[in-house]
């Protein structure tokens, strides 16, 4: 008899995404049969050997997957990200271990994108100010400065991917007056249809009032912006970061805060998550700060699901996901024998 193609649902979503996931695996994998589901039980947010190789594929959220987590690993075929970045998974240990990385774009760009420019038009308009002026007691008139009009600034972005892209896509019918990016990935022909000029990371904080940070975090992009870009930038212009905390030097985006380089930021993620309660960030009332759940909306956690669910089902066939990330995981020996044992 064929053995169950059995996924693991590591336990941090019962922690962080209560029934969201699991709503969805229920509808796409109903009771027992020949796709099995248990829980991946994570405490310490770390997969380790003897539990991933109880499965065939894993649904990761926030569980760190390393080259010691995989040693002595031959059975499990997928790990399959719920979101878009996979800093917490060694993608070159998974390679060597035969094993997929997928991921859901899909399912992320539009509401990030949301997230953005909740941030963006928040800051615009001064929006923690007025309403902490009103719920004082206190009228327009005692306003210390007036608001932002979007039409007619200048939106950046590091990074130009997925999410960039559908950022940019949304925001040419809103009035800005340039549209400027840099990713060394990304080439201007590419993005000429979306009006987004590619310029240099200097030119992006220079010449933006808004700047965004859309890339991921991995060993490249780690403290990629630094205090020198933060003094680029206008005294006008406003900071947002939906992406991951680490890709910014977080001491100097507190100083470029406190010492008023730049108007105030809109702050989704942190160096390390949650967060001490004594980050200097809370302290200021020139940033809105969110617990790494801007994007987390009815669609997302719907989308998300179904998109990962899908890469899974893929490999439970002996096909390729749709999400894959390591593309040279297809030349391996070792992985094209389990899709094909999947495929038998």
């Amino acid at each position: 008899m064929k053995q169950p193609f059995r996924i693991g649902i590591s336990s941090d979503f019962y922690e962080e995404a209560r029934e969201h996931l699991e709503a969805v695996v229920q509808a796409r994998f109903p009771g027992s049969g020949e796709i099995q589901c248990a829980v991946l039980d994570t405490p310490d947010k770390v997969a380790r050997p003897e539990q991933l190789n109880q499965f065939d594929a894993i649904f990761a959220l926030s569980t760190k997957v390393d080259e010691e987590s995989l040693r002595g690993v031959d059975r499990l075929a997928i790990v399959a990200r719920w979101g878009v970045g996979y800093d917490r998974i060694d993608v070159d240990a998974l390679t060597s271990a035969d094993v997929a990385l997928a991921i859901t774009p899909n399912g992320v760009k539009r509401p990030v994108t949301e997230a953005i420019l909740t941030f963006l038009f928040a800051l615009a308009k001064n929006l923690p100010m007025q309403d902490k002026l009103t719920r004082a007691g206190l009228w327009r008139g005692d306003l210390p400065k007036l608001g932002l009009s979007i039409k007619g600034t200048v939106l950046g972005s590091v990074g130009c991917g997925n999410i960039g892209r559908e950022m940019f896509s949304v925001c040419r019918h809103l009035g800005f007056a340039r549209l400027l990016a840099c990713d060394p990935f990304v080439k201007q022909e590419q993005v000429r249809e979306l009006g987004v000029e590619m310029v240099d990371m200097d030119t992006v904080f220079r010449e933006s009032d808004f700047v965004t940070v859309n890339t991921l975090l991995n060993q490249a992009t780690k403290g990629l912006v630094r205090e020198s870009h933060f003094r680029l930038m206008k005294p006008s212009a406003f900071f947002i970061n939906t992406a991951r905390g680490p890709i910014v030097e977080h001491s100097a985006l507190v100083r470029a805060l406190s010492e008023n380089w730049i108007a105030g930021a809109g702050i989704d993620v942190f160096p390390v998550e949650p967060p001490p309660k004594d980050d200097p960030l809370f302290t200021m009332d020139n940033v809105i700060v969110a617990p790494h759940a801007m994007a987390w909306t009815n669609d997302i956690m719907r989308d998300n699901g179904h998109e990962a669910c899908d890469n899974v089902i893929a490999v439970s066939r002996g096909e390729a996901p749709a999400g894959l990330v390591n593309r040279a995981v297809l030349e391996r020996s070792g992985f094209q024998a389990k899709l094909k044992r999947y495929h038998t």
